[in-house]
């Protein structure tokens, strides 16, 4: 329970009791109008909503409309009217200001000034980089590299060609890193039919996994084009989109590459962009020179960043509004068989029906397992896959141990609770001792699948790299997954690893198993969302397996994550 902040009275008091707000929101509130000396109550609300709505992921928060959100009328809601007023007049609106209104279609958004201006400074970035002109003209190499069948990326390809910055979208399986890997062949070419010298390319995401996964698509991608292709591309390296910007030791917000010293790049393609947040694409913008183009790539229908931002959807709704710009979608998977590319686009558009009536028929790739308690049945599940991860550890067999690690995966959308990603992987771990005779009773066992925590430079490791522990001589170790081939490490070497029977849905984004396991969580979860839901479906490459009742699955599907921002208005 959220704990009353000492000294809680009058509307925030209420807010506060009522547990709408939490006592972060109260104390900065409190402070803020403290110190700029203003009195009024409803300012410190609202000042609390802003920092509320941060913590939810949103960069402002429409006054108008959050009474409605919250669905509370019994609180003493401020009018609108009034309390907009307030806001205006309140001396955190002077200057310098520490509270910013922006208008838009329906009113007026509030912000506190430093998000403010990093969405006007987005906003200013990308509108200056689509007005840059980009090096070259399209070439013959454009139906080469994207022959017939192809017609979508070369239509992607086309709008790349003609804009300094552009939006790539599309769903798990549409072809995105086919048509990064052939652009970036086509603009070598372009470079080196103008007389100008090899391209310098970065690669980038979100996440370290994220990261070395895509320079791994794109390099298997680039390795079957011609060798005249490849020999005009250099060497490709990928990096996390803080390791590139350079980070400062004295901010954690601020990176040693900024509008004074550019990256010195050509191309900067960057992956898995639903991830990246507000703060992080104005640091990136920034750094772009007019003359690079930039390349944002992602799934504008998937979870969005941790921190506050949907930069991404921000991105390809306010962009898909002009007529003066081109945002790059892919439409077509290739990836699922038909009936989850099917369940996946029910759930994208929202289609609570059309999913059940797709869950409901099951066949070779979709099953359903209705039920709230589903201990039992995925048990039959579970425990066979973590026995045959044992027995290849046992062998000391790392390939084949990874190789079925791959096999399948367990989906929680929490970390704690009976539909948590810890409870699971003890269950499954008391399930191995029942079956076994053979306790575990330390962290590092054999057949114990690792999710890797934090970067790791020196050790080639990144955040969301998996392995397995296996039987080596009298002792363990981990044998990680990675792209160039299976890595090795003593179990001490570690430190920083979490049991991966299970994982969360947020930490599985920018990766694929065989065969998925959602396990959907009870209607009253707030992270229960149609984002949530698709983001896990679109997981699974060959077959995905649901738990969770006929409610919880209408829930998912009804309920949107709404992210306040104003960057589509200002796009637009």
């Amino acid at each position: 329970m959220n704990p009353r902040p000492v000294a809680a009275a009058g509307l925030l008091g209420a807010f506060t009791d009522a547990e709408v707000l939490e006592a972060a929101d109260f104390h900065v509130a409190r402070r803020l109008t403290a110190l700029a000396g203003d009195t009024d109550e409803s300012v410190a609300l609202a000042v609390a909503f802003v920092v509320r709505a941060l913590r939810a992921g949103s960069v402002c928060v429409d006054l108008s409309s959050i009474a409605e959100a919250v669905a509370m009328p019994e609180l003493p809601w401020p009018s609108p009217e009034s309390w907009l007023a307030a806001v205006r007049a309140s001396p955190l609106a002077g200057a310098p200001p520490v509270l910013r209104l922006l208008s838009h279609d329906a009113g007026e958004l509030l912000y506190l000034d430093r998000y403010w201006l990093e969405e006007q400074q987005v906003c200013d970035d990308v509108l200056a980089l689509l007005s840059s002109t980009p090096p070259g003209d399209t070439l013959p190499g454009l139906e080469r590299l994207f022959p017939a069948g192809w017609e979508e990326q070369r239509a992607a390809a086309e709008v790349a060609l003609t804009q300094s910055l552009t939006v790539l979208t599309g769903g798990p399986g549409t072809g995105k890193t086919t048509t990064v890997a052939r652009l970036l062949a086509l603009l070598a070419e372009q470079a080196a039919l103008a007389g100008r010298p090899p391209l310098r390319i970065a690669l980038a995401a979100p996440t370290g996994k994220a990261a070395a996964r895509l320079l791994e698509a794109v390099q298997l991608e680039v390795d079957q084009l011609d060798r005249g292709d490849r020999d005009r591309l250099p060497q490709l390296r990928s990096s996390t989109l803080h390791r590139l910007l350079r980070p400062r030791p004295d901010s954690s917000s601020r990176f040693r590459h900024h509008r004074e010293n550019r990256l010195p790049h050509d191309v900067i393609v960057v992956d898995e962009t639903s991830m990246v947040s507000l703060t992080l694409m104005a640091r990136l913008l920034e750094t772009v020179r007019p003359e690079s183009r930039l390349l944002l790539v992602g799934d504008a229908d998937q979870l969005a960043s941790v921190e506050a931002g949907a930069v991404l959807a921000d991105l390809v709704d306010g962009l898909g509004d002009r007529a003066d710009v081109r945002v790059a979608a892919l439409q077509t998977s290739h990836r699922f068989g038909e009936s989850i590319g099917a369940l996946a686009s029910a759930i994208r558009d929202g289609d609570a029906d059309r999913v059940l009536d797709l869950l409901a028929a099951g066949g070779e790739n979709i099953d359903w397992l209705d039920s709230d308690a589903p201990g039992d049945r995925l048990r039959k599940v579970l425990l066979p896959h973590a026995l045959r991860l044992r027995e290849a550890a046992i062998l000391g067999d790392g390939e084949a141990a990874l190789a079925t690690l791959g096999e399948h995966r367990l989906l929680c959308a929490h970390r704690r609770g009976p539909y948590g990603v810890h409870h699971w992987n003890r269950q499954i771990e008391r399930w191995l001792t029942d079956v076994t005779g053979e306790p575990i009773w330390t962290d590092w066992y054999a057949g114990r699948p690792v999710l890797v925590t934090a970067n790791d430079y020196g050790l080639g490791l990144y955040n969301g790299d998996t392995g397995v522990t296996v039987v080596r001589g009298s002792g363990l170790c981990a044998v990680v997954g990675s792209g160039s081939g299976p890595l090795e490490f003593t179990t001490g070497r570690l430190p920083e690893v979490d049991t991966l029977h299970a994982m969360t849905i947020h930490k599985s984004q920018g990766s694929q198993c065989d065969e998925i396991t959602v396990l959907l969580p009870q209607e009253q979860s707030r992270l229960l969302t149609r984002e949530l839901f698709y983001t896990a479906v679109t997981r699974a490459k060959k077959r995905v397996r649901v738990v969770g009742s006929e409610s919880a699955i209408r829930e998912a599907i009804s309920r949107r994550v709404v992210r306040a921002s104003g960057l589509a208005h200002r796009l637009r």
